[in-house]
């Protein structure tokens, strides 16, 4: 069995399916392997270009499979001896790039002047690694010229690959076998004045065009563009969905988050900017384009927050005639393609309900199994006035956390934060019993509760030497949502100390079953947006008694971190406009548009949203994302380097029928 596609490239071994071999002379590629591959030769293909690094595999990515026994039309490509990363540049090569196989051959480098040192060796650093160079002891010329320039100036040198004389190299440079003799230096550009790296985070922020300049932002937002082609891939070239840009200047949106408002030349008259493309997605899908998606850009004003961007970007997707299983596997498809580590699908699943019950939160980490557990049973009528009443108050519990050889890590300033975060969850505290060698319990509340309730409260809670209980009472939910933090609290704590607690790797996890309306306030909102769908068993619920109906959202979960959510839509504009109006009181006017589309048949459909910042930041091991994100807002939402938001003329709050604030 042979199969054709219009290639150029070489011959490429592929793990467990044979060989590819190429004929160039007619931009054919033949694979020999012991099965039939059929379309499957197309996604190995794909996976080759992934694993190697050569620039003619490359070329794989540029060209479509076609049928067998003819070649299909490839796409503009720059041809296989033009290294992709140098071409229509000046360079021939990147300073990451030279390898000892480049022995000999005449090169032509540009970057940033890293370091200097005895008039002899610099180093040349651009946005794919660094290479030393050596200046030639008869030329005194450049010694002279280098000697005069401050680091960070701007240069292009031409010279001669050598190898370094042995005992030379350098294993922690991947240019580290060879170096460069500079026959010419052009000096480009240089700094005026010396520029701040190493810097706090502000200032880092303030001169963001230097901090660029850093091997590790290098990294993330090539890291990221990767991604990004990878997720484009795999949705338009191997499942068709288009491409759509939707716009940002909206109307604001009922029911959903706080959104910026622009003004514009008409008096009282304001767009929103977009919190997300949800209307016009469905919108679409009612449209007829069923297989929608973009790489969006969001906004919404939720005011100063230590991790969130004022814009974001989102993997935006949206199908008609699909189910909540559906889009859920097509994701974990798209993941496993874009994704640096190799994943194990299908990701696991867990309802909210579950979730909250074992790990207090909604976006549990489940890198490691502490889990929390009810010991109400354990602690009736055990004798303290304080403890009975919080049980006893409306919906009262008892729910533990055991800290697996957590006892020794109790310190004094722990106690103290637990103490704090126990006073923000609205409870009166939180009780810590440490299990000495014997798996006695501990602590100031282990004398009132008296050895016989201790041993049952260790029982209950799976308490062993060593070990530490901590002890919530009062409502549940509160109480479970203090031991979901605590849990987390406790696990940097002891791997501060020394002790790995969590698996190394990505877990990803799907949370489903959210409640569809939550209470805030005295009323029901939505718990995430008005256009959810019912859970298929709850929608006669909707009608009698809505705070109870479950919905079919989802959150996709990784590492604690939540990371996309979406869910499936309701289509009905009866049920739309009984949500909206009776529900949640909202007025259905802004939307009558949607309302109008519903009724213009639309099919049943869903989607999702996919946080691209938080995303790349999990792949890249990046503690924030800022570090993925090329001009990032400040913690409090400000551009620190160009000073947004700032003021605007009289004549412009004139224009658009503004005030100027006194």
């Amino acid at each position: 069995m042979s199969c054709q596609h219009h290639l150029m490239s070489s011959l490429i071994p592929l793990t467990s399916h044979g060989t590819i071999a190429v004929d160039l002379s007619v931009c054919t590629v033949q694979c020999v392997c012991p099965q039939e591959c059929g379309a499957m030769l197309a996604g190995r293909l794909l996976r080759v270009w992934r694993l190697a690094d050569t620039a003619a595999i490359g070329l794989l990515r540029g060209l479509r499979p076609g049928p067998v026994g003819r070649p299909a039309q490839p796409r503009l490509a720059a041809p296989a001896a033009v290294r992709r990363a140098s071409s229509f540049q000046h360079r021939t090569h990147t300073c990451g790039q030279l390898r000892a196989k480049d022995a000999g051959r005449s090169v032509s480098l540009c970057g940033w002047l890293q370091f200097k040192r005895m008039g002899k060796f610099i180093t040349l650093r651009d946005g794919y690694g660094v290479t030393q160079l050596i200046l030639p002891d008869e030329d005194r010329r450049l010694s002279e010229l280098v000697d005069s320039l401050p680091l960070e100036s701007v240069l292009q040198v031409t010279g001669a690959v050598r190898l370094r004389p042995d005992g030379q190299q350098n294993q922690d440079m991947k240019t580290g076998d060879i170096e460069v003799v500079a026959h010419d230096i052009t000096v480009l550009n240089k700094p005026e004045r010396e520029l701040p790296f190493n810097a706090k985070e502000a200032l880092r922020l303030q001169y963001r065009y230097l901090d660029l300049r850093h091997t590790e932002l290098q990294e993330n937002l090539r890291r990221r563009s990767q991604m990004v082609a990878e997720i484009r891939e795999y949705l338009v070239r191997d499942h068709d969905f288009v491409d759509i840009e939707t716009p940002t200047l909206f109307r604001r949106t009922p029911g959903g988050a706080q959104e910026f408002v622009v003004p514009t030349r008409s008096p009282g008259q304001f767009y929103s900017l977009v919190q997300s493309p949800q209307q016009f997605k469905q919108l679409l899908v009612i449209g007829g384009l069923d297989r929608y998606f973009q790489i969006a850009r969001c906004y919404r004003d939720e005011g100063a927050r230590p991790d969130r961007q004022p814009e974001f970007t989102q993997v935006d997707l949206e199908l008609g005639f699909t189910s909540q299983q559906e889009v859920q596997a097509l994701v974990e498809g798209m993941l496993h393609r874009c994704w640096p580590q190799e994943l194990v699908t299908p990701f696991p699943r867990i309802t909210f309900s579950q979730a909250m019950t074992q790990y207090g939160t909604d976006k549990p980490d489940v890198r490691f199994k502490w889990r929390l557990v009810t010991v109400t049973r354990a602690l009736r009528s055990c004798g303290l006035d304080v403890l009975e009443k919080q049980l006893n108050g409306p919906e009262g519990a008892a729910v533990a956390l055991v800290v697996p050889d957590g006892a020794r890590h109790h310190s004094r300033a722990v106690q103290a934060q637990h103490a704090r975060m126990a006073e923000q969850a609205g409870l009166a505290g939180v009780s810590a019993l440490p299990a000495d060698g014997a798996g006695r319990l501990g602590g100031r509340l282990a004398a009132p509760l008296g050895a016989d309730t201790c041993s049952r409260l260790a029982a209950a809670a799976g308490a062993g030497p060593g070990d530490l209980l901590l002890l919530a009472a009062g409502p549940e939910g509160a109480a479970r949502t203090l031991l979901g933090r605590l849990r987390t609290h406790m696990a940097d704590t002891l791997e501060e100390a020394g002790v790995t607690v969590r698996r190394a790797g990505p877990h990803f996890l799907w949370v489903v079953d959210f409640p569809l309306f939550v209470r805030e306030e005295g009323r029901l909102v939505s718990a995430h947006h008005p256009f959810t769908r019912p859970h298929a068993e709850d929608e006669h619920i909707v009608y009698s008694d809505p705070e109870q109906a479950r919905s079919q959202h989802f959150d996709l979960v990784l590492n604690g971190w939540e990371v996309g959510g979406g869910s499936m839509r309701i289509h009905e504009p009866a049920l739309q406009r009984h949500v909206l109006q009776t529900v949640l009181g909202e007025d259905t006017a802004p939307l009558q548009h949607l309302l109008d589309a519903l009724a213009s048949g639309a099919p049943p459909h869903g989607g999702i949203a996919l946080g691209l910042d938080r995303l790349v930041a999990l792949a890249a091991g990046a503690p924030s994302i800022r570090d993925v994100i090329a001009f990032p807002k400040s913690s409090d939402g400000r551009d620190l380097m160009a000073g947004a938001p700032s003021d605007i003329s009289r004549e412009e709050y004139e224009l658009y029928h503004l005030k100027k604030p006194s």
